[in-house]
């Protein structure tokens, strides 16, 4: 194994890694399924999708490691992996990576030699700056700046956390600056007021395929180089074509955002997602911007609490196949309305519903309903004549699964070991399940499963109590993570990970003497020690 070329192992390598659903550059939606597993206390809890993709890229992390560790072959040939996807969950990382960045920049006599040149996904997840580690706001600032300056592969850039519009500002910059040609994914959370910026920093991305942005309230501090939270300036006079753009996802105070967007040139665009969260004033003109670019659209997720003209967004989009909406929406009256469309589609097969909360009896709101029954009466009512227009055939021919996507709610039936009795609960789930029977319709819940089918806990035996303590011992690991939607698709190779396993099994018996060719890039990864001396495997 020894006498391999290069080449070979560096193609094994990134096949192990299985970074398939990390480099897409596409982003879980609201249809991805989430998981069952056993929190800490040994109940049954939920994994989203986005928990998930983040167990993804630890246990890819974990992989690389066992790869690096294992010989000094090993170690020189794999250790540009540990720098293809910088996830962070400790702000005081980016610091030690810049410093390393910084250093082996300095250091190369080229820039495709530098560390920075193989990054190709950032991802920071939510943290709290820590001030008495040094990892003050404008700390991270400049060193994510410095970061992105290393990295003009970069393709994935995701920062789960607000950013004030003093900080998106220099950040976007860097993006536009560096990265303007390679990258892909954008997603990031901002106050409105950093909308300008936003607009700025699309229109100097052209190549861009998904972005998702998220636009919270402005606080004093947004604002103090704004007059308002929508003043756009010479912003509001951009007509972007971004014709590239395939996906994308906005979240929150996002009118401004959709009039602006309307004028633009999406000829690419096929998945749309518009989130207004708790608002119930200023949402955006969704017939506006559908009747624009709703033609080409093959997945529409529209979530606000105040209903949407579902039958005439749907008359702008011909061609969708995919749909998810609020089932608390009055969409369906027991009179017609002549100067409505009927709620129908050719084409729609996949459907998914949010709401739901009062239809099974279960959690809070069937508490609430106890002490005020008239809103869980006009709810339900709603959600029982919206899930029968979906069964009838002539209406929506194409329809093929239905999915409940609330996982509080599942988790609250779990609890209660299905729809109550009392309210009618069961009942309902009994209607619904019969006429998605009869139209050959599959009602599922957020996690794929059919509606109904709840986690249960396998009989217990010897032989898995010892399965039992093997995973105690190999650690979080060996967790499950549930399919995920990926332009590529993931490929496990379960011959390469036994492969690996063995070469944690020859390494643990190893004397470690041997120091990292590169000791700065050492101090990036303080939990992984010196491997051994030894030529190869």
């Amino acid at each position: 194994m020894s006498d391999l070329p290069a080449e070979l192992w560096t193609h094994v390598f990134d096949l192990a890694a299985d970074e398939d659903v990390i480099f897409s550059h596409g982003l879980p939606t609201t249809m991805a399924e989430s998981a069952w597993f056993k929190d800490f206390f040994g109940q049954w809890a939920l994994r989203s999708p986005q928990d998930a993709l983040d167990l993804v890229q630890r246990r890819s992390y974990a992989t690389k490691k066992a790869i690096v560790r294992t010989c000094k072959k090993w170690r020189s040939l794999g250790s540009e992996f540990l720098f293809r996807c910088l996830y962070f969950n400790d702000p005081a990382r980016l610091l030690t990576l810049c410093a390393i960045l910084d250093s082996s920049s300095a250091a190369s006599t080229t820039t495709t030699a530098s560390l920075g040149w193989w990054a190709r996904r950032i991802h920071l997840t939510r943290f709290y700056a820590n001030t008495t580690r040094g990892t003050t706001p404008e700390s991270l600032q400049d060193a994510l700046i410095s970061i992105i300056r290393h990295c003009p592969n970069l393709e994935i850039f995701i920062i789960d956390w607000p950013m004030t519009g003093t900080t998106f500002g220099p950040i976007a910059d860097a993006l536009t600056t560096f990265t303007s040609k390679s990258l892909r994914t954008l997603h990031v959370n901002v106050p409105s007021s950093a909308l300008p910026k936003v607009i700025w920093a699309l229109d100097s991305l052209p190549r861009i395929f998904a972005a998702h942005i998220e636009l919270e309230a402005s606080t004093p501090e947004d604002d103090s180089n704004a007059s308002d939270d929508t003043h756009l300036g010479a912003a509001s006079d951009i007509r972007l074509r971004l014709p590239g753009l395939q996906q994308l996802a906005l979240r929150g105070q996002i009118q401004e955002f959709v009039e602006q967007a309307t004028g633009w040139s999406l000829p690419s665009l096929r998945h749309l997602s518009l989130n207004c969260g708790t608002r119930r004033v200023d949402l955006p003109d969704t017939l506006a911007f559908l009747a624009v670019h709703g033609e080409r659209l093959l997945f529409l997720d529209l979530y606000s609490i105040p209903a949407m003209p579902l039958p005439r967004i749907l008359a702008f989009c011909p061609g969708l196949t995919t749909l998810a909406f609020n089932a608390d929406w009055r969409l369906v009256r027991a009179d017609d309305d002549d100067d409505e469309p009927p709620l129908a589609h050719e084409r729609l097969a996949h459907v998914g519903l949010y709401g739901l909360d009062y239809a099974f009896g279960v959690g809070f709101a069937a508490a609430h309903a106890q002490g005020d029954p008239l809103p869980a009466f006009l709810v339900t009512s709603a959600n029982d004549r919206t899930l029968q227009a979906l069964c009838v055939r002539e209406r929506f021919p194409a329809l093929r699964r239905v999915r409940v996507l609330s996982r509080s709610l599942l988790v609250d039936l779990d609890k209660e070991n299905g729809p109550a009795e009392e309210g009618g609960g069961m009942a309902r789930w009994d209607r619904w399940w019969e006429a998605c029977d009869r139209a050959g319709v599959r009602l599922e819940d957020c996690t794929g499963a059919q509606l109904g089918e709840l986690p249960q806990d396998p009989p217990e035996s010897e032989s898995e109590e010892e399965d039992d303590e093997e995973d105690e011992e190999v650690g979080e690991w060996n967790i499950t993570i549930p399919p995920m939607q990926s332009e590529g698709g993931g490929t496990q190779l379960d011959e390469l990970r036994r492969l690996l396993d063995e070469c944690r099994a020859m390494e643990a018996g190893r004397d470690e003497d041997y120091m990292f060719n590169n000791p700065a890039a050492m101090a990036m990864f303080p939990d992984i020690p010196p491997v051994a001396s030894g030529s190869g495997p």
